[in-house]
């Protein structure tokens, strides 16, 4: 006797449904729960930290203070940095600028590349040449700004043989020598409440140089040297007129009396 075998036969939509069903269990499986844009909160939404920002949290941790003042701000006694300023002490750790504000740094361009007929672009460090017996010995020298953008800012000078020991040393002094900028709407023509201007027209001098910073209304700008523009964005300072006397090539004067008019702001 033959047997035969019957055969079963099998839909294709059944087919396809029994495959389709163990694929969606594992895509369900491994999908992450999606989470709505309006449910996050906003310290998840905060961008990641960049090693260089990791780093000098690290070396905020590992500072030891060794003056007084360094030792009550590593504390928490001190949580405000105009507490220090108008106090008259004097910063000498550059880690209590860093503890009590996030400061941004900038480099005035007071040397010049060499060129064709004594002729070169703007640079940020100035070069010059020891003579010796053993040949010329270069060095570099650096000027930088720094400032919160909210009224504080400050400048510093730093010499070294090579250039980017000269720009960490001149970022060192110029966190050193912060100082509190006055501002205000003091323009005659601008009647608004935000801190935009000066309060006040105020003169500084340095060598050669005298600098004169007058309030100016909402929309103007800064319409300063472009070194100054420098100087004034990190004291949070957007609208100002200016006069300037004297050698202004000289970016190393020009940068200094522009900051002895801002000390002006704060004259009692």
């Amino acid at each position: 006797m033959e047997k035969t075998a019957k055969k079963t036969q099998i839909k294709p939509e059944e087919i396809i449904k029994q495959i389709e069903e163990p694929i969606k269990v594992i895509i369900e499986d491994s999908e992450p729960e999606e989470k709505d844009i309006a449910e996050i909160p906003a310290e998840e939404a905060v961008k990641p930290k960049g090693r260089f920002e990791e780093m000098e949290e690290n070396k905020l941790r590992a500072w030891v203070p060794k003056t007084k003042l360094g030792k009550d701000v590593k504390a928490g006694k001190i949580k405000n940095i105009d507490e220090i300023l108008e106090s008259g002490k004097k910063i000498q750790e550059e880690q209590i600028v860093d503890t009590l504000l996030n400061v941004k740094t900038d480099l005035i361009s007071i040397g010049q590349s060499k060129g064709k007929f004594g002729g070169g672009k703007r640079r940020a460090w100035r070069q010059t040449q020891k003579k010796t017996k053993e040949g010329n010995v270069p060095s570099f020298s650096a000027l930088a700004v720094v400032g919160d953008e909210a009224g504080h800012v400050g400048i510093g000078e730093g010499k070294a043989q090579e250039t980017l020991p000269a720009r960490d040393k001149a970022i060192r002094q110029a966190k050193l020598n912060l100082i509190k900028v006055k501002r205000a709407c003091g323009g005659f023509d601008c009647a608004c409440t935000e801190l935009h201007s000066l309060p006040l027209t105020v003169t500084g001098k340095q060598g050669s140089v005298k600098v004169t910073l007058i309030p100016a209304p909402q929309g103007t700008g800064l319409a300063v040297a472009s070194e100054l523009k420098k100087v004034l964005k990190l004291a949070g300072i957007k609208d100002v007129y200016s006069k300037t006397f004297g050698i202004q090539r000289t970016n190393f004067n020009l940068v200094k009396a522009c900051i002895k008019a801002l000390q002006q702001t704060n004259a009692k």
